[in-house]
């Protein structure tokens, strides 16, 4: 009896993902103002409705790895070991993950199409901002907590600020570049934004 409940969410995540590969394959060949919601349901053989149960709109499709991103970051962030400040828990999350970023599979064709569309869609650009401001309160709260400072303050949200500006220019990379050159450019990035914060740390 206590199997039935691992099954039914295994039926759910094979939805999801079904849902998400028709999505991006429709999107791939019509572009996402030539995709509708019906044609995502048809295409992943579910009932429009049942599209709504896993995604509010076609437009969270785009980004339906961001809730995953999240609590990971979340948790690198909320979890590190005593003494390390936000950028130490950023590059230890980042070399435990790196590991498997190379073997993504389609996410990283998913991840240029993303980039193209939200280019080319005021509402998924708009979209795109409002999770990356997510992001950036989330390192600022963390980045507030390592200077004794409220997240509202300047200095927290310049520094979540320099690393956003930072991630997109690492968001632009082409698929290859993003594989070949992952470790290095992050590591590089995340030096970078860990000795900024360490001189303000000094100041504090």
């Amino acid at each position: 009896m206590e199997a039935a409940p691992g099954l039914r969410e295994r039926k759910k995540q094979r939805t999801r993902e079904a849902i998400v590969e028709a999505a991006f394959e429709l999107f791939a060949g019509r572009g996402f103002n030539g995709t509708t919601v019906a044609d995502i349901a048809e295409a992943a053989e579910i009932a429009p409705r049942t599209f709504f149960s896993y995604f509010p709109s076609k437009d969270d499709v785009v980004f339906h790895d961001f809730e995953d991103q999240y609590a990971l970051v979340s948790s690198w962030l909320s979890e590190r070991e005593p003494g390390a400040n936000t950028f130490d828990a950023l590059r230890a999350g980042i070399a435990n993950s790196l590991a498997e970023f190379g073997k993504a599979g389609p996410e990283l064709e998913w991840k240029t199409l993303r980039h193209k569309l939200v280019r080319e869609n005021d509402s998924l650009a708009a979209h795109s901002d409002y999770l990356h401001g997510k992001f950036a309160e989330l390192v600022s709260e963390s980045v507030a907590e390592d200077l004794g400072d409220q997240p509202s303050d300047l200095r927290p949200r310049l520094v979540a600020a320099a690393m956003m500006a930072a991630m997109d220019v690492v968001d632009e990379l082409s698929e290859d570049e993003a594989v070949e050159h992952s470790r290095v450019t992050f590591e590089s990035l995340l030096a970078f934004l860990q000795g900024g914060l360490a001189a303000l740390q000094e100041q504090s």
